[in-house]
């Protein structure tokens, strides 16, 4: 098949190794032409400082890549904690947006164990009202990650969230190994009606009997049929890769440059049989 269509592939690079030099060279060779940005040196974006980001911009320049997203940690907080708490945190990830020229900004909508969603819904909305206007006028957007353990982990929350907040500056970033490991089809329960609000596309599949992360598709997330449809549809953006194959933790995971290797290869076969080219 000619590839007729264009993705911009990406990638979590602080999966890969905490050296940014080396999390820009892998990258580079995968053929990615961005980053999305979590960590380096071992801080969170986030806790970065201004000559901590600053240098990464100039390693990144160097290597030719540009920012995808800021990959944040912002909502992977429980519920309980003020609304300023995370306003404030987004404040230091649009400074490193800014700084990285990114796009987007990914974050989520709030751990709440011990509570039912129902009892915790109109106090997620609140938090997630105030960074999306913390956000409006700036010129990034801000992208919800489906995610176990949170509010915003089935279909039908997610769409009460971005509908709900109503906002130009928060859409929503796809996850399908996050959705199979809540017990959704991604593709089949998921696509129709999350679609009009996907703006960028997270590249990680599971086993839906496991709910091990494997490279994309080799489990149930549905890849192939959801990168058609993207495609279908006119999709352009960014496709950022992450594996998560050696291990994962609350604020993340990591792969290393081999297992990342392998996680993109296995993408490409997926976009190769979709006929999508990326740069």
């Amino acid at each position: 098949m000619t590839n007729a269509v264009q993705w911009q592939l990406s990638g979590f690079a602080d999966e890969i190794d905490a050296d940014p030099r080396v999390q820009a060279a892998v990258m580079r060779a995968l053929g990615a032409s961005h980053v999305e940005v979590r960590g380096a040196w071992g801080v969170n974006i986030v806790d970065m400082s201004e000559e901590q980001l600053a240098e990464l911009k100039t390693i990144f320049d160097e290597a030719g890549l540009k920012t995808s997203a800021i990959a944040s940690p912002i909502g992977k907080v429980d519920i309980e904690l003020p609304v300023e708490h995370e306003v404030e945190r987004l404040g230091r990830a649009l400074r490193a947006a800014e700084v990285l020229g990114a796009p987007y900004i990914r974050l989520f909508s709030f751990f709440y164990e011990g509570k039912k969603a129902e009892d915790v819904r109109d106090a997620v909305i609140e938090r997630m009202t105030a960074l999306a206007r913390r956000a409006e006028g700036t010129g990034v957007t801000l992208v919800h990650e489906n995610e176990k353990d949170i509010f915003g982990d089935i279909p039908e929350r997610v769409l009460d969230i971005v509908e709900s907040v109503n906002s130009p500056a928060l859409k929503l970033a796809w996850d399908p190994a996050n959705f199979v490991q809540v017990g959704v089809k991604p593709f089949s329960e998921a696509y129709e009606m999350l679609r009009p609000h996907v703006v960028y596309l997270q590249v990680k599949d599971a086993e839906s009997s496991t709910k091990q992360v494997v490279p994309a598709g080799e489990g149930d997330g549905e890849v192939l049929r959801t990168v058609e449809a993207l495609r279908d549809s006119g999709f352009t953006g960014f496709a950022s890769l992450e594996p998560h194959l050696a291990y994962a933790y609350e604020t993340g995971g990591f792969s290393g440059p081999y297992a990342f290797g392998v996680a993109a290869r296995a993408f490409a076969k997926v976009l190769d049989a979709a006929g999508v080219a990326v740069g």
